[in-house]
């Protein structure tokens, strides 16, 4: 298990950010979104895929809200992701991801907000699929069970990002929000563009 200070910043902004991107003056997007991207994971070998994430809306402040308080509530980090992850599977779907190998899985969480360079970051969050030789051993990956994405997007849409699969989500005592993956490394999204 790893932490990665380097992430922090995107569950400070899963969380915490308030302003919409049209608020800042600029110009709103069309919804839904479908964007692809190239993702490689290094862990266990080299192995590559396509990604395609469609947002059809956007999470409310009071969804964001929601969500911090109970990970600020729950000081024991294990009870604050099952409260959590009940949460999260509770809210309306704002869109799904998918790859070449996948029939798709619903997003639940989705925020964006302003780049200094004219782009945009977006913020996807949702629960992960859970295989069934996991759900049957209780393995100990069960105490990891969402999927963050981070993606950093230009004027032109078009950027980079990463994808956590199997991330535990806590507030650490330095009252820090901090994604922890069970993986070693994050999936690396490459060649990220709006399709449509």
């Amino acid at each position: 298990m790893r932490t990665f200070p380097s992430v922090i910043l995107s569950c400070i902004v899963l969380a915490l950010a308030a302003t919409t991107i049209t608020a800042v003056g600029v110009p709103p997007q069309d919804l839904p979104e479908t964007f692809t991207a190239f993702a490689v994971n290094m862990n266990g070998g080299q192995k590559t895929d396509t990604v395609d994430l469609r947002i059809e809306h956007w999470s409310s402040d009071a969804d964001r809200n929601r969500l911090l308080d109970i990970l600020r509530a729950e000081k024991d980090p294990t009870r604050a992701n099952e409260k959590l992850l009940d949460a999260l599977q509770k809210l309306p779907r704002v869109g799904s991801i998918r790859t070449s190998t996948s029939v798709g899985w619903d997003l639940r969480y989705a925020r964006q907000t302003p780049m200094d360079d004219g782009g945009r970051q977006i913020v996807v969050a949702t629960d992960r699929p859970i295989s069934t030789w996991e759900a049957a051993s209780q393995a100990r990956t069960l105490e990891y069970p969402f999927t963050v994405i981070e993606l950093h997007l230009n004027k032109d849409n078009v950027g980079e990002g990463k994808l956590l699969a199997g991330t535990k989500i806590y507030i650490n005592q330095a009252d820090n929000l901090v994604l922890e993956n069970y993986s070693i490394q994050p999936v690396i999204l490459n060649e990220v563009k709006k399709v449509k």
